[in-house]
């Protein structure tokens, strides 16, 4: 028996968030659901899809010359956020269970595309690249500039874009960076 209850995907299976398995990790649902959920909460000035943002987030690595690997982590940084959810920042730090059941998930994803031995410095090159592209989106959507981290390399628009495009980008992107490695 399986721990928790299952979601239904966007292909028409079955998913454990609570007890995964590799053989029901979509790239198809993990890209849909990413391009159709909402950064900050819906709190930004218009729709951002954490989709684009991961998009943005693998352009910025390729900008600051990091590896093939790093991008498409980068690409898959949030991608547990399609079967969990997206919690913010400020209520996950107090939620250490689902802290443990998104670090497991992450990493199950991450090695279904050949990123299960990301290096301490390879997950660091992930996180400065997020912090960096929050920093952005929060000073050009909310208008805040107190989040503390480096400033982008590139240049993103972060105007509203439709989800199938964010979608189509997406698997596009994972299907250059997996060919490439």
């Amino acid at each position: 028996m399986r721990q928790g209850k299952c979601i239904n995907t966007y292909s028409g299976g079955e998913f454990w968030p609570l007890d995964p398995r590799e053989d029901e990790i979509h790239i198809k649902d993990i890209a849909h659901s990413l391009s159709l959920l909402c950064r900050a909460n819906g709190q930004f000035r218009h729709f951002y899809s954490v989709g684009q943002h991961s998009i943005n987030c693998a352009n910025e690595a390729k900008v600051r010359g990091f590896s093939r690997r790093v991008q498409l982590a980068c690409l898959l940084h949030d991608a547990s956020e399609a079967y969990l959810g997206d919690v913010t920042r400020p209520v996950k730090a107090f939620m250490p269970t689902y802290l443990e059941y998104e670090s497991k998930l992450q990493q199950m994803i991450f090695s279904v595309f050949g990123l299960g031995d990301l290096t301490g410095d390879e997950h660091l090159q992930v996180k400065t690249v997020d912090d960096a592209l929050l920093k952005l989106e929060m000073a050009e959507l909310m208008n805040l500039h107190s989040i503390e981290a480096e400033p982008v390399k590139g240049h993103y628009d972060l105007s509203f874009r439709m989800m199938d495009r964010v979608e189509a980008q997406f698997l596009t992107m994972l299907d250059e960076l997996l060919s490439a490695s």
